[in-house]
C-alpha cells in the first residue's frame, strides 16, 4: 500500500472511526485522516460514495475500492494480512510477535522445531512504535523501531517460521500432553509447547492529544528517547519509582525536568526521593493532573494542567513528556489457563514458582525451567514476565533462553 493512498473519512466523535484508526495504527499502516465535519467536500464524497447516505468511517484504497464501517477482520482481509494458520497443530506456538517472540521463533525454527507465531498487531511489539532505538547492540547509529522490527520479522520468515497477524488470543488451556490456543475468530490451534511473549502496554492518561503526539513529544521510555532531549525541558508524569528513577536519568540529557505528581507525595522509595530533591535540574509540581497535550507542526509544545488543591488550570511549555504511571501486562486471556500471575498480572516463572515450598501440579518430580510457568510446557519471556527489565535487548535475550529451554523440554514429550 502506498503511504498516501489509504484515506479514512470520519469524525472525531465516531467510535467506529477510532476503531479503524486504532487497527491501522497498530499494524503500522499509513493512512490519511479527513474529518468530514470540517471538510464539506469530503462529506459530499462520503454521501455520494454511499448512495446518499452519510456513513462513517468510509475508507478508500488505491485500487479504487472502499469499505464502510468495516470490522477489523474485514480490514485485515482487505490489507492482505494473514489471519489463519496453515495447520491446526505445531511443535511450538508463540503468543506475541515482539522482540522476545520473534527471537525465540528464529532460534526454534533453526532447530527444526515447527513454530507458529500469533500476533494481534504489528510485528515488533512496542519496539515497532518507537521512533528510534539507540540502545540495541549492533546498531552504533541507532535504528528506527519499525526497521528493527521488520528485520526481526524477515529473519524469522527466512528460517520458516509461520506468522499469523491481526488475531487476538482469547484462551489458553492444557489438554493432557499438549496446549490448546483459541483465537478471536474461533479457531483452535494446539502445540506441544507454548511461549507467552504478549508483552505489556504502558498505562496512558487517556486525555486529549496524548495519542496524537506519541513519538512526537510523548514517550514512555527515558532510556530509549531521553537522548533526543539534550539541553531541553521535559516533563515526567507519575510519582512512583519508575517516574523518579527515570527523571534522574533524564537529567543526564535534559536541561530541566519537571515532575508532575497527582498526589501530594511520592510513592517512590526514600533514597530515590532524596536523590530527586537534591538534584538542581528537577522541580516537582504536587497535586497536578495533566488534562491535555497541545502542539504545533506535529510536535508537542505544552501541557494543560489542573492543580487539584487550588482548582487552577495552567499551561506548562515543554519539549517532551514522559509518562510513567505503570504497565499493564497483556495477560487477560490467561484466566482459565492455570498460569500463575503476580499481583499486577505479570507471569511468574522458574524458581519463584517453588521457593515458597509449594510446588505447582506437574512439578512433583522436577523443577520448572528458568522461564517456564506454573503449567509445564508453557513458557514466558519478555515484558509479560515478572521481574523482566522491559528493554528490547533483554527481551531478545529472554527469547533466546526460552527457545533453548523449550528445545530441551520437547525432548521429554
Amino acid at each position: 500500500m502506498s503511504k498516501s493512498e489509504i484515506t479514512v473519512y470520519g469524525a472525531h466523535w465516531c467510535p467506529d472511526c477510532r476503531q479503524s484508526k486504532q487497527f491501522l495504527g497498530e499494524h503500522q499502516i499509513p493512512y490519511d485522516w479527513i474529518d468530514i465535519e470540517e471538510d464539506k467536500t469530503a462529506e459530499e464524497f462520503v454521501i455520494r460514495t454511499n448512495k446518499g447516505k452519510r456513513i462513517i468511517p468510509t475508507i478508500t484504497f488505491p485500487d479504487g475500492s472502499f469499505l464502510v464501517e468495516p470490522s477489523n477482520a474485514e480490514l485485515a482481509a482487505k490489507l492482505g494480512l494473514k489471519t489463519t494458520a496453515s495447520r491446526s497443530h505445531y511443535d511450538l506456538i508463540i503468543l506475541g510477535g515482539g522482540p522476545a517472540g520473534l527471537t525465540a521463533a528464529l532460534y526454534t525454527a533453526r532447530e527444526y522445531i515447527d513454530t507458529l507465531v500469533i500476533e494481534r498487531a504489528a510485528f515488533g511489539g512496542q519496539a515497532a512504535g518507537t521512533e528510534k532505538l539507540d540502545n540495541v547492540p549492533g546498531f552504533p547509529d541507532g535504528v528506527a523501531g519499525i526497521e528493527f522490527s521488520n528485520r526481526l520479522r524477515r529473519q524469522a520468515e527466512r528460517f520458516g517460521v509461520e506468522l499469523l497477524q491481526a488475531q487476538d488470543v482469547i484462551e489458553l488451556r492444557s489438554h493432557h500432553n499438549y496446549q490448546s490456543v483459541k483465537t478471536g475468530d474461533g479457531q483452535d490451534y494446539s502445540a506441544r509447547a507454548v511461549l507467552i511473549t504478549t508483552g505489556s502496554r504502558y498505562r496512558r492518561l487517556n486525555v486529549p492529544g496524548e495519542n496524537e503526539y506519541i513519538g512526537a513529544g510523548v514517550h514512555f521510555c527515558a532510556t530509549c528517547d531521553g537522548p533526543f532531549y539534550k539541553g531541553k525541558h521535559v516533563a515526567v508524569i507519575g510519582g512512583g519509582n519508575s517516574a523518579t528513577e527515570e527523571s534522574l536519568l533524564l537529567t543526564k540529557f535534559a536541561e530541566h525536568v519537571t515532575i508532575l505528581v497527582r498526589s501530594e507525595r511520592f510513592k517512590a522509595t526514600k533514597i530515590i526521593q532524596e536523590s530527586v530533591f537534591g538534584n538542581p535540574k528537577i522541580d516537582v509540581h504536587w497535586n497536578t493532573e495533566v488534562k491535555g497535550f497541545v502542539g504545533e507542526h506535529s510536535k508537542l509544545t505544552k501541557l494543560l494542567l489542573l492543580n487539584h488543591q487550588t482548582g487552577l488550570e495552567n499551561e506548562l511549555p515543554v519539549d517532551g513528556a514522559f509518562i510513567f504511571i505503570g504497565l499493564t501486562p497483556n495477560t487477560g486471556f490467561l484466566g482459565a489457563s492455570g498460569v500463575l500471575l503476580d499481583q499486577w498480572g505479570f507471569v511468574i516463572t522458574g524458581h519463584d514458582l517453588i521457593h515458597s515450598g509449594k510446588r505447582p501440579q506437574g512439578y512433583e518430580n522436577r523443577d520448572p525451567h528458568i522461564l517456564e510457568t506454573s503449567v509445564p510446557g508453557v513458557f514466558a519471556a519478555g515484558d509479560v514476565r515478572d521481574k523482566s527489565t522491559k528493554q528490547v535487548a533483554s527481551a531478545a535475550g529472554e527469547g533466546t533462553t526460552a527457545a533453548l529451554m523449550i528445545r530441551e523440554y520437547l525432548k521429554t514429550v
